[in-house]
């Protein structure tokens, strides 16, 4: 596309930071053009603590955004909005953004509870103009595996082991995943749910590092206690649509002394993180996802992903090579620039509604069952 997609914020937390840097990293492509907080000060705030985070690329953040209401926001004339507020006021802001005729994309998740989804679709869903900013398909890895599984390298996927992120973004990929992409098959579902906890070590947080970072005089090493930590596994079968397996820790996001791993199982192969496995008329074969990164020994390229490559064929091209995002940071800025060119007619759906409330309603029900210690069955609902 030649112009940038162009939106604003309704809200003025980490999320909103977030976007105004990515933004700041890529001004040909993302252009926010207002802040919306609580107060015009909060908006204020909001921004300087966006280029605090943005340098050396704040200068594209312009003193133009904060915005006093709603209102003046969509006088500038954005192509959709996006919601980043907490889950409670999220289906508020939705709902008063979708009464003006404009795009939304709500941040994760829509609603609080069952009720709300319900309540949300019940006001909203007819409208069309609500999507989610569910990025994790969109990162490298996942949308690279996406690729082999539409390709049909392992057959029809049946079976996903998930242990990476939480809930709702979890349930996406296993959903996506089984869905080859189309996740909206993949929908009721028996939920199966425990709870254990158990010391680890849990030595860098979204604060920080615990007593120092590493290479510091302040850095405890080995001599960190392992604290109590909380493990929830849970069994989602979704019947003929396949099988999901969530594997998640507290803080596994962060803590690098726990593994992020995926497993798909199909008819005829596994992926396992970047090893594919299947069978062939040579007997069964092993292949790998090949991830090409500038900046390593001579390569003065800069430090960035720039594609992934399977059995000689590219199946993830990082179209943002020369901003040097992070992973994440690509698939946030991705589903952003999708959004607008869904708006403009460029571009199909980025992550329906009913994708994200099915989503929530799954990750309820994990909650529920591993509280309570009986299984959980998600049966349609009216966003089915």
């Amino acid at each position: 596309m030649t112009a940038p997609v162009r939106f604003a914020i309704v809200g003025t937390g980490w999320r909103t930071r977030f976007m105004l840097r990515l933004a700041a990293m890529a001004p040909d492509r993302l252009e926010p053009v207002a802040i919306v907080g609580r107060t015009p000060q909060r908006a204020r705030e909001a921004l300087a603590e966006a280029r605090a985070a943005a340098a050396p690329f704040s200068a594209h953040l312009t003193d133009a955004l904060p915005a006093d209401g709603l209102g003046e926001a969509l006088a500038r004339r954005p192509d959709f909005v996006v919601s980043a507020v907490p889950w409670e006021t999220n289906p508020e802001v939705i709902r008063e953004v979708v009464a003006t005729g404009t795009p939304v994309l709500a941040e994760t998740p829509p609603a609080p509870d069952l009720d709300g989804l319900r309540a949300l679709w019940r006001d909203t869903g007819a409208s069309g103009l609500v999507q989610i900013a569910e990025q994790y398909p969109r990162m490298p890895g996942h949308a690279a595996r996406l690729a082999v599984i539409e390709a049909g390298v392992i057959g029809a996927p049946s079976a996903v082991e998930l242990s990476s992120t939480h809930l709702y973004h979890a349930v996406s990929l296993i959903r996506t995943m089984l869905g080859s992409g189309r996740p909206e098959g993949v929908t009721r579902a028996t939920v199966t749910a425990r709870s254990f906890t158990a010391p680890a070590l849990d030595p860098l947080t979204p604060d920080g590092w615990v007593g120092g970072a590493p290479g510091t005089p302040e850095h405890p090493g080995t001599g960190l206690d392992p604290q109590p930590r909380s493990t929830t596994i849970a069994t989602l079968d979704f019947g003929d649509a396949g099988f999901g397996l969530y594997d998640f820790v507290d803080n596994q996001w962060w803590n690098p002394t726990l593994h992020r791993r995926i497993v798909v199982r199909g008819s005829h192969g596994e992926i396992a993180d970047d090893s594919v496995i299947r069978l062939t008329s040579d007997g069964p074969v092993t292949s790998h996802l090949e991830h090409r990164r500038t900046g390593v020994d001579l390569n003065l390229e800069g430090n960035a992903l720039v594609h992934t490559s399977f059995d000689g064929r590219v199946v993830y091209r990082n179209a943002w090579h020369h901003s040097r995002m992070s992973e994440d940071d690509l698939a946030v800025a991705q589903i952003l620039e999708d959004m607008g060119r869904w708006t403009r007619g460029e571009a199909p759906e980025p992550y329906p509604l009913a994708q994200g409330l099915w989503d929530h309603a799954l990750s309820l029900a994990i909650l529920d069952s591993a509280r309570t210690g009986a299984d959980v069955r998600v049966d349609e609902q009216p966003w089915g």
